[in-house]
């Protein structure tokens, strides 16, 4: 095959086949908006967003769909789909025009403790805390999955599941965004025996692009999941596979610890923006806090008489963006073991003594920039998809790994990867996390306590009705890439693919660096320089959203072009 064409199959397909090969044709853009009718599913992986819409063209509803989804993804998206994990659904119920959020956030095992990954001279183990059985939390992604059906779907399990295991038992051709993604961790993975086995051949090398790859065991674990419901993973066969696994390992979670786990639903925060009503991710997610904070910052500005990326809109945006993060580091955690001020933080009288605090020409240095300044008071790779229906019902969903493959460590039999959600928790309060975020005593590790996130499922209202349901993967760049997506669409009134492809940056208060996408004009780079910001080339993208606008009876559907393998499916 020549380089010429190779490259153009890349750009156009996504995937170069391996040699001798055919390749797969798909003439269809998968970048461009999508719209349909009926029903449409936004995510990272094809396979998995066509389920979710036969599910739909079914009669099911979006959850029906959304749990379809989530399971096929722990199939085709091993980096971040997931049975071992957990994330946030949230839901818009249209026949009751309501909101409400499934926290299936992993949990700390019970005998978790504070001083978990200090080494003897006190300094933060990383590898322990990163990359070992220690770093998993209790998975909540098949309760939560569980719950969502059972509560809010119409279908049985055993029927949304289905697609998924004879996925795992029938194999797909790998494609080239997941022959990418395990070679971007083929070292690590590499590393442990089971986690070798399930994603490389017998000799050691990767399947190439466009050979069937089978996960036998996944297959074995969902089975148990369709026959037994909750009880299929959390007790039973699964459940002492992964306790033999944590024992062998000096691992910490116990048959209690699965047995004893719990989703809980709470109610989204709320904020408005310009007639538009934001509803959004509570804690333990810190993103709709401080999406809605900084929303409420900058309505007191008008950027468009700037304009969008220009370099007063970018600067304002920064500042707004250090005032919430800097919030974060103090105030953020379980709500269920700290105090968390949400409504002080998202009131509209504090983002306006927060303004004031914001120069127009002049960057203020993240070390003058306290938490709470204004206040008057002391008080991480994932994944995500987003689903409508013919019904009016909506959901935004965000769960994860952690870390791209989580732990990168596999359960012999299950199939499944363990996540590493250990490390989402302040392991040395003050001291920054894998995602370089200062985390305070209220993200301390305690057993039973859910580590704070920065995933943020967002929903946008308008005249009452859903109008935008986004989120994105990225760890602590996810509250910034789910702002810019809906500031794009609700203050430049751009279109969804636009809103999303536009260039991000994002500023998380420390360290004190801007980052930047390319796109960004090198001009507007030279004057926010000058205004004192110190502006860095990001290395990685600035997330990857997955959105769906709807807007007079009709669904328009975006995939993030900046990953491969996104898909929009819809009828």
């Amino acid at each position: 095959m020549s380089l010429l064409r190779t490259l153009f199959l890349f750009l156009i397909v996504g995937a170069v086949p391996a040699q001798g090969q055919e390749p797969i044709l798909n003439f269809e853009n998968r970048f461009l908006p999508k719209v349909a009718r009926h029903g449409m599913v936004a995510g990272p992986e094809r396979l998995a967003a066509e389920i979710g819409v036969d599910i739909l063209r079914q009669g099911g509803n979006a959850v029906d769909a959304a749990v379809a989804t989530g399971f096929a993804l722990a199939v085709t998206y091993p980096r971040a789909g997931n049975i071992g994990g957990g994330g946030f659904m949230l839901i818009h119920l249209a026949e009751e025009n309501r909101q409400t959020l499934v926290d299936y956030r992993e949990v700390a095992p019970a005998s978790a403790h504070r001083d978990l990954f200090l080494k003897e001279d006190g300094e933060v183990d990383r590898g322990r805390e990163f990359f070992s059985h220690q770093s998993a939390g209790v998975p909540g992604s098949v309760a939560g999955l569980i719950h969502a059906l059972e509560t809010y779907g119409t279908m049985p399990l055993k029927k949304v599941i289905q697609p998924a295991i004879e996925l795992a038992d029938k194999g797909f051709p790998v494609t080239f965004a997941l022959d990418s993604e395990i070679a971007s961790r083929e070292s690590r993975l590499r590393k442990d025996p089971e986690a070798l086995r399930i994603f490389f051949r017998e000799d050691g090398s990767r399947h190439p692009v466009g050979e069937v790859f089978r996960q036998p065991e996944l297959a074995w674990t969902l089975k148990q999941i369709r026959k037994r419901g909750r009880d299929g993973f959390y007790r039973g066969e699964v459940a002492e596979r992964i306790v033999a696994n944590m024992e062998a390992n000096d691992g910490l979670i116990s048959r209690e610890d699965l047995a004893g786990y719990q989703v809980v639903e709470r109610e989204p925060v709320r904020g408005s923006y310009r007639g538009y009503d934001i509803v959004a991710t509570p804690p333990p997610s810190s993103g709709g806090t401080h999406i809605i904070q900084m929303l409420n910052i900058l309505e007191g500005f008008d950027p468009q008489q700037w304009g969008h990326n220009s370099a007063a809109y970018l600067h304002h945006l920064t500042e707004a963006m250090k005032l919430a993060y800097a919030d974060r580091s103090r105030y953020l955690g379980d709500p269920d073991y700290t105090e968390v001020p949400v409504d002080a933080l998202i009131d509209k009288a504090y983002a306006a003594r927060l303004r004031e605090f914001i120069k127009p020409e002049q960057a203020t240095p993240s070390a003058a920039i306290q938490p709470g300044i204004a206040l008057g008071y002391e008080s991480s790779d994932t994944t995500h998809y987003t689903v409508a229906d013919r019904y009016g019902n909506v959901v935004s969903n965000t769960y994860t790994l952690n870390f791209s493959f989580g732990s990168h460590i596999a359960v012999p039999g299950t199939g499944m990867l363990l996540n590493n959600e250990m490390a989402d928790f302040a392991a040395k309060p003050g001291v920054p996390n894998a995602f370089r975020l200062i985390e305070s005593e209220a993200n301390r590790i305690e057993g039973g306590k859910r580590p704070l996130s920065s995933m943020t499922p967002t929903m946008v209202f308008r005249d009452g009705k859903p109008w935008l349901a986004t989120g994105s993967p990225g760890g602590s760049i996810i509250i910034t890439a789910v702002l810019q997506t809906i500031i794009n669409a609700m203050e430049f009134e751009m279109n969804i693919a636009s809103a999303a492809a536009a260039p991000r940056v994002h500023h998380q208060w420390m360290p004190d660096q801007l980052r930047i996408e390319r796109g960004i004009s090198p001009d507007t780079r030279r004057l926010l320089e000058a205004m004192g910001h110190e502006v860095i080339d990001t290395k990685r993208t600035l997330g990857r959203t997955q959105s769906i606008m709807l807007d007079d009876g009709l669904l328009y559907g975006a995939t993030d072009g900046r990953r491969p393998g996104g898909w929009v499916a819809g009828y």
